[in-house]
């Protein structure tokens, strides 16, 4: 248990981003699975209609610190890959 004043802080701080990081996350999760739905669908419209609002989410999930920028860079390589062999 925090006992100083600055580590009481701290925990309270960490608990704070903690929740927000979390939402990010799960946002850009969502985004991602809308591609996945779509590829596994075979619309290729739809598809790169989802992958061109997942990336600025992605990157921006790099921006703030949740998602590595080579993680994101590999998510992003693989589904325009594969939205690109639709069809």
């Amino acid at each position: 248990m925090a006992n100083s004043p600055q580590a009481k802080k701290r925990a309270r701080q960490n608990l704070r981003r903690y929740e927000i990081n979390k939402a990010r996350r799960s946002r850009i999760r969502t985004f991602l699975r809308k591609v996945e739905e779509a590829i596994a669908s075979g619309d290729k419209e739809a598809a790169s209609e989802a992958l061109r609002a997942a990336q600025p989410e992605l990157m921006r999930g790099v921006t703030k610190g949740v998602v590595k920028k080579n993680t994101a860079a590999r998510k992003m390589s693989r589904l325009s890959a594969r939205v690109k062999a639709i069809g």
